[in-house]
């Protein structure tokens, strides 16, 4: 397995990532219960160094910030798109599990919100979609793709 530890992609990747996972997490929580996921066009995935280098960034910034993470991704070839997440592991403290779990119910109900609009768009019926929730794979695709491209990463 190649390491990209020290490839100065992986690396300015990694700073990107971390105010991007400090933020994944939901408010009140202490940091713990973090969750981030982008779908980007394989292109961009690509001209990002690649699944495996994006991934490896994605550890290194979480390990910056102490998770215990697990991380997937899976690539759509070059006219698909690319998945890639990872999530904190860590037990939760007592005093966070009500608002970590509160948080993960909001995010699961705009996921099924965002399967009911294309449903419904398909002739349907489903009611009205929810407006982009924070911390969900839209608005986390949106800036993730913000931030690259902010800090030159992106041609």
């Amino acid at each position: 397995m190649v390491s990209y530890a020290k490839d100065e992609r992986c690396v300015a990747l990694a700073k990107v990532l971390v105010p991007l996972l400090k933020r994944s997490g939901p408010e009140g929580a202490g940091g713990y219960g973090g969750t981030f996921q982008v779908h980007v066009p394989s292109a961009t995935a690509e001209e990002l160094g690649g699944l495996d280098l994006i991934r490896a960034a994605l550890r290194k910034a979480t390990r910056e910030l102490g998770w215990t993470f697990g991380t997937y991704g899976f690539g759509g070839g070059r006219e698909g798109s690319t998945l890639i997440g990872i999530y904190d592991k860590r037990e939760i403290p007592e005093p966070y599990v009500k608002v970590v779990e509160e948080h993960r119910q909001r995010q699961m109900r705009a996921a099924v919100d965002r399967v009911s609009a294309r449903y419904s768009a398909l002739g349907g019926s489903a009611p009205a979609p929810s407006s982009p929730l924070s911390g969900t794979q839209v608005v986390q695709t949106k800036e993730f793709l913000a931030a690259v491209a902010e800090h030159g990463l992106l041609a």
